[in-house]
């Protein structure tokens, strides 16, 4: 084939990642030329740019699976389902943050941002080369520190400095670990890692791979690159806080993925993935039992997530459930956190206080507020039950039995904190001069991403049998 012509067909395997790009930029480009409090047009470009993204993303989960680029990205399932569930998820996120961001002057800076941090994500979860993996890690950090701190307040300033230094930090020990595993193998390629490091000392392989994974951990939330998730979801605004806690997840988990299955059986990258598994979702469960801000129960809620979305990564190549358990359950938790976090923006209720009558005046609403937190629980017959029921199906069958009893234990015990938000919002309101005032007028834009969230978590969870096969055999043989 002529040399122009591959290249053509590498650049058009890219589509969603060059759609994405350029609404990214076409926002910025013309946010400089829109007032600075009438940027609504920004918005519609990010709306169209994600929408363009999601769909030409969903027309190749029928097709041939290859790589580009001299073999440095894979255009798989994989990584179909992670640009489908990344472009959707900040799809609802820039529809979540519309009456929050609309007419703010950085409102044109914030849409570019998260596009940018959103394509970091995608590149994170198709890449085949180490090299690649830890340009993506900076597309999808940078940007996310802007994000943070552009609240201009104490708490945002704060929390971006701790992302920053921490980000920066294992950003660090990803370069590191890139660098020993580039040394051993001799090459960056996943495919020439492989059997490059089929002769070298595990001990090496093992300090690389920890490196790497540190890196990864801080994009995904989990221990132990966890600890600027819920000061950060916290100070910055709920639009950001819905997207840093899901769309980044979801690249560092899928790549996390892919490299695990480089790694030689000389080191056992099972149990270390266990152990950091084991240890975010005790650690983010028992954090959250004492929080009274949403946002930070939220942000700790994530933490813990991310260890029952580590369990199918521990049992790479040991279960065929593991991978589309992943999958599944990586699009199952993106939709029900971001409905959790839409009621937040809808009612702009921060405090757990705050919620009390919510089920009378909002009946709707706390609704849809009590199917996206039992669905975080894996309640049936949410779509999180079946995303939980797979991933300890395939820890079980993969011999990490003692991991699905910690994780089974820690989905009871997280069963306390949420039902600590559902508890005030099915009491009475309060009167007299102590009583709660109302909170602000009820949001559209958030109010609408809700209940769309919450018709999907059930639908999913009603429809996953049927899904289900369809996605077992799209992996068949990846």
């Amino acid at each position: 084939m002529d040399a122009g012509m591959s290249m053509d067909a590498d650049f058009a395997a890219l589509l969603p990642e060059m759609i994405v790009l350029a609404g990214a930029i076409t926002a910025l480009l013309a946010g400089s030329f829109l007032p600075r409090t009438r940027q609504g047009l920004t918005r519609l470009i990010a709306i169209t740019a994600l929408a363009g993204g999601a769909v030409s993303a969903a027309a190749g989960l029928s097709g041939t699976v290859r790589t580009v680029f001299e073999g440095s990205f894979a255009i798989d399932t994989p990584t179909t389902v992670a640009r489908l569930v990344i472009c959707s998820a900040t799809l609802l996120v820039v529809c979540l943050g519309a009456d929050e961001l609309g007419g703010t002057p950085r409102e044109s800076e914030t849409y570019a941002l998260m596009l940018l941090s959103a394509l970091g994500a995608m590149v994170m979860a198709g890449t085949n080369d180490l090299l690649i993996l830890a340009v993506a890690y900076l597309l999808a950090s940078i940007p996310l520190y802007a994000l943070i701190g552009m609240g201009r307040s104490p708490g945002a300033a704060e929390a971006a400095l701790k992302t920053y230094l921490l980000g920066a930090f294992l950003g660090i020990a990803l370069l590191l670990g890139a660098t020993i595993l580039y040394s051993l193998a001799g090459a960056s390629a996943y495919d020439q890692l492989r059997a490059g490091l089929v002769d070298a000392p595990a001990g090496a392989v093992a300090a690389g791979l920890v490196g790497v994974l540190a890196g990864i951990a801080f994009k995904a939330g989990a221990v132990p690159g966890h600890f600027w998730v819920p000061d950060a979801a916290q100070g910055a605004g709920v639009a950001v806080a819905a997207f840093l806690t899901t769309v980044p997840k979801i690249g560092a988990l899928v790549a996390a993925y892919r490299l695990l299955t480089t790694i030689p059986v000389t080191v056992d990258a099972a149990l270390l993935i266990a152990v950091l598994a084991a240890a975010s979702m005790t650690i983010g469960n028992f954090a959250a039992f004492s929080q009274t801000d949403v946002r930070r129960l939220l942000g700790w809620s994530t933490v813990s997530q991310a260890g029952y979305l580590l369990l199918p990564v521990a049992v790479v190549g040991t279960s065929a459930l593991a991978l589309p358990s992943l999958l599944f359950y990586l699009g199952a938790y993106a939709v029900s956190n971001l409905g959790a976090f839409a009621v937040v923006a809808a009612t702009g209720e921060h405090e757990l206080g705050r919620y009390r009558g919510l089920g009378r005046r909002r009946p709707w609403l706390a609704g849809v507020l009590v199917v996206c937190l039992l669905s975080l629980v894996g309640t049936p017959p949410t779509v999180v039950f079946v995303g939980k029921l797979t991933t300890f199906t395939a820890g079980w069958d993969g011999g990490v039995a003692w991991l699905v009893v910690v994780a089974a234990l820690n989905t009871a015990a997280s069963l306390f904190y949420y039902l600590r938000w559902l508890a005030p919002v099915f009491r009475p309101a309060e009167r007299g001069p102590d009583a709660v005032a109302p909170g602000p007028t009820l949001r559209r834009w958030p109010a609408t991403v809700a209940v769309i969230a919450g018709i999907v978590v059930l639908m999913g969870g009603v429809g996953a049998g049927a899904a289900w096969p369809a996605l077992e055999g799209a992996l068949a043989g990846v």
